[in-house]
């Protein structure tokens, strides 16, 4: 039986209709723009999401540094929260491509406020100083808080007082969307740059797009070239792309529920912590309630492993669960088994 896998919505196979798409695209060569294909999907996402553009680039990481590269000059500062995957698991590239410094902070509560934010600014007249070039945010985030519009607006409005544009890492901003009972573009449109995955929870085997006036995207695409994002025939992945937007979005709620249904069954053993509640995404996390040895979640983790569920070793003591399309209801009840199995293996 082959295991089930909680370790992330990326570990998705395409479609039919994606593998399907695949074969029928029309390809050319994207960095002359003459690949149909690419075209088709950057025009589509740039209007789901209501900006002017849209840039096809490779990954989450790959779109999120380009943002910075192109928002914002060498030795300047972004502000961000410190749990923000820009810090937490790019690998350091900020330093490395944009060349800027990430100035950040812990949010007093589970997303980041305007107060956060403000005290980190610099205007740069002091010459000891930086200039903050960029506000970066994050929806859903990635403890699986679902950032509210009326905390993004406020940061959105008071940062461009202020003239700082705000970029959004945007990987799960459908689910995010799905949770709020809104469309994306409501989202998007409280930032000036947006960033979201058609590989996270859409089922496409690669690919993020890079959002945001034409204007910043016709900077961002020469400046995707030098990070030798400049890719040719690519068609036969836009295809699928084209398709996670127009069908795989529309089902997240789906998953949502299935993580909702899996967390309770970790709720209703007594044992376990979850986090956030309730569940807002296709992602939870969990921990024991009681300490009793320091590698406990460590051993959880090994014995779900071994009883048939694929999940990631803990981060600072707690276990990450992702649903996603390729866990089924059918799982649910295998899911259950397997938990009893593993709990009951470490002991209570």
């Amino acid at each position: 039986m082959e295991p089930i896998d909680l370790r992330s919505d990326t570990v998705t196979k395409p479609t039919q209709e994606m593998r399907h798409a695949m074969y029928r695209a029309e390809v050319g060569d994207d960095v002359y723009g003459d690949d149909p294909t690419v075209n088709a999907l950057e025009a589509y996402a740039a209007e789901l999401v209501g900006k002017e553009a849209a840039l096809f680039v490779p990954s989450g990481t790959f779109g999120n540094q380009l943002a910075l590269f192109t928002h914002c000059q060498r030795g300047n500062e972004v502000v961000l929260s410190d749990q923000s995957h820009i810090v937490q698991h790019e690998v350091g590239a900020a330093a490395i491509i944009a060349g800027v410094q990430l100035r950040t902070f812990i949010p007093d509560g589970n997303y980041p406020v305007w107060d956060d934010i403000r005290e980190h600014l610099r205007n740069g007249l002091d010459i000891h100083w930086p200039q903050t070039d960029l506000v970066a945010l994050e929806n859903a985030l990635g403890n699986g808080e679902v950032l509210p519009l009326t905390i993004m607006e406020d940061i959105f409005k008071k940062a461009h007082v202020l003239d700082i544009p705000v970029h959004l890492d945007g990987a799960r901003m459908f689910n995010a969307a799905h949770y709020l009972g809104i469309e994306a573009d409501r989202i998007a449109g409280l930032a000036d740059s947006v960033m979201f995955c058609l590989s996270k929870g859409l089922c496409a085997p690669i690919g993020s797009m890079l959002a945001g006036n034409g204007q910043f995207i016709e900077a961002a695409r020469k400046k995707r070239k030098i990070m030798g994002g400049g890719m040719r025939q690519v068609g036969v992945i836009a295809a699928c792309g084209l398709v996670a937007l127009k069908t795989m979005r529309q089902r997240l709620s789906e998953d949502r529920d299935m993580a909702e249904a899996i967390a309770s069954l970790f709720r209703n053993t007594g044992l376990f912590e979850v986090k956030p509640e309730p569940v807002k995404i296709n992602m939870f996390f969990l921990r024991y309630r009681d300490c009793v040895s320091a590698d406990r979640e460590e051993r959880l983790a090994e014995e779900l492993v071994k009883a048939g569920v694929r999940v990631n070793p803990p981060e600072d003591g707690w276990i990450r669960i992702v649903t996603h399309h390729d866990v089924s209801t059918v799982d649910l009840s295998l899911i259950h088994r397997q938990i009893e199995m593993a709990v009951s293996a470490v002991g209570s």
